[in-house]
């Protein structure tokens, strides 16, 4: 953001940073990327702009989610029309649909779309979480609903995920601090808020992790643990944000109220831990 408005050259500025440090994907307009406090205008105009930023070198995953089902439709739609390769549908919010009411949700965004689906289970978000049932039932019948982005913090939901789905189902961490633990129930990886930043080395320690090279996976792992506590101080994104602009990756740390600026002590323990780690 730069005086109320999307930043582009910003924006550009952070593809080109993730594609430099060899990230598997890119995920545009989830949480991390604003998309609470965006238009519908700026959130497509947003995709477009990661789509042709990232050259087709990378994937790109469009959050489309809503509390509506024919909005999140419509943004499925609309996204895929601006050459998204996939969608992370998070769950309904707010209005906390029975499971029965997840399973006619979700199926009626997968019906409107063959590209890959990433579902994504955030009750601390949320009010509620997908369940396993629902879940297997959406892969079984929806065979591109295929992936999720497990946030509910529990090391023994990933492992259920892992024992419904089979190897074929990619189950990813939703947050930075569980990642290796969740790998270590069967995770394949991380749709990370860290590695906005901090990319290479979290790509290795993903790559190391998933050939069962815990040792190398973990000194990454514990090397980057208090920055990956430290970006949730405050409300996400703000703190990430404010990190990335005093490495120079963005030009400005501005945010869309209600969020608002960070507090000075946690600008300290950042500038802190980004010394620390020589990312400024």
């Amino acid at each position: 953001m730069r005086e109320g408005a999307v930043s582009y050259e910003d924006l550009e500025a952070l593809v080109a940073h993730q594609l430099d440090g060899k990230i598997d994907g890119l995920v545009s307009m989830g949480t991390t990327g604003e998309s609470p406090t965006l238009n519908h205008k700026e959130h497509i105009e947003v995709i477009r702009a990661t789509v042709a930023a990232s050259g087709s070198k990378v994937p790109v995953i469009a959050g489309t989610g809503s509390n509506s089902t024919d909005e999140a439709i419509d943004l499925t739609r609309q996204a895929e029309a601006a050459g998204a390769d996939g969608f992370l549908i998070v769950a309904p919010y707010y209005n906390k649909p029975s499971q029965e009411g997840l399973f006619q949700h979700f199926s009626k965004i997968a019906e409107s779309t063959e590209k890959p689906i990433v579902l994504y289970s955030i009750p601390s978000r949320c009010g509620i979480e997908i369940s396993v049932d629902v879940t297997a039932r959406l892969y079984e019948q929806y065979p591109h609903v295929c992936c999720m982005k497990a946030a509910e913090g529990s090391c023994e939901k990933v492992t259920e995920y892992v024992r419904a789905l089979g190897p074929d189902y990619a189950v990813m961490s939703g947050d930075d601090g569980l990642t290796l633990p969740f790998m270590s129930a069967g995770a394949t990886g991380v749709i990370s808020v860290a590695s906005n930043l901090v990319v290479s080395p979290l790509v290795q320690m993903v790559q190391a992790a998933n050939n069962n090279d815990y040792a190398t996976a973990r000194e990454t792992y514990l090397k980057y643990y208090p920055f990956f506590k430290a970006i949730f101080l405050e409300p996400n994104p703000v703190p990430i944000k404010y990190a990335l602009q005093q490495a120079g990756i963005i030009q400005s740390d501005e945010i869309r109220l209600p969020l608002c600026s960070l507090t000075d002590g946690t600008r300290q323990v950042l500038d802190t831990l980004l010394a620390d780690l020589g990312l400024v």
